[in-house]
């Protein structure tokens, strides 16, 4: 059932939609009016999800992709904007964690190839196909899922920080160049948060603690609190917001 019109119409493409942050902002976003572009490489939790939208009386359709492939990006763009009419917001949220807890030295080349590819490549990737679409719209809204790593150091691997900063210094640089043009892009750097990928990092009861702890209000965060974030910045509500990195970490970068 749709709750309400906040976004009527609007056509949203999310990446990274098999789980987490992803699957939650596909579900709120359409509860409020948006049609969907599900992106991911999980073909059967993602039909799931579309059914799912569909039942409550939504539209959403889905493109598999992989997120370090140019051409499988702009397809995924093509396919969606042929589908809806157009592209209005956009939630880059594929993302791999890599090997966290890797101290630098310890780092495998490979696993920062991968981690690049995916973090930093693909939201650049998926930024250069979605902008020309917005043009065409003559507005567009883009938030960045980043990561408290992509604001301080520690533990998350030299792989994951950096590409999360990376990803920082992708959403600033390009929201000042499209400024002008009413496109808007933002990041969003959550701390630790209720997600599988979450579960993998801290997989041992040491780990668990050392990780709430880490939070100074003594919990995870939730990833309606995320989600409610990424909205926010994507609503009329933010007109005035562009190229700021949304810290959503429980005072966990304080």
């Amino acid at each position: 059932m749709i709750m309400n019109q906040r976004f009527q119409d609007k056509v949203v493409l999310i990446s990274g939609t098999s789980s987490g942050i992803g699957k939650k902002a596909a579900l709120t976003f359409a509860e409020q009016g948006a049609k969907i572009i599900l992106s991911s490489r999980n073909v059967g939790l993602n039909e799931e999800l579309v059914q799912k939208i569909k039942n409550k009386g939504g539209e959403a359709l889905y493109i598999q992709a992989d997120y370090t492939n140019s051409s499988a990006i702009q397809k995924v763009i093509q396919e969606g904007v042929k589908h809806f009419g157009g592209l209005d917001i956009a939630v880059n949220n594929a993302g791999i964690e890599g090997t966290p807890n890797v101290r630098t030295a310890d780092y495998k080349e490979s696993v920062w190839d991968d981690v690049i590819a995916v973090n930093l490549k693909g939201v650049w990737l998926s930024m250069k196909h979605q902008i020309p679409e917005m043009q065409k719209r003559g507005k567009g809204t883009i938030i960045n899922v980043s990561s408290l790593a992509g604001l301080k150091g520690g533990g998350a691997g030299i792989g994951y920080h950096a590409s999360k900063f990376g990803v920082v210094g992708m959403t600033k640089a390009t929201a000042l160049e499209y400024a002008k043009e009413n496109i808007r892009v933002n990041a969003v750097c959550p701390a630790v948060i209720e997600t599988p990928m979450a579960d993998r990092a801290f997989d041992t009861e040491k780990k668990l603690n050392f990780a709430v702890a880490m939070h100074p209000v003594g919990r995870f965060g939730t990833t309606k609190e995320v989600v409610d974030a990424i909205c926010w910045l994507a609503s009329e509500e933010a007109s005035f917001v562009t190229g700021t990195a949304l810290a959503i970490d429980g005072g966990a970068n304080l």
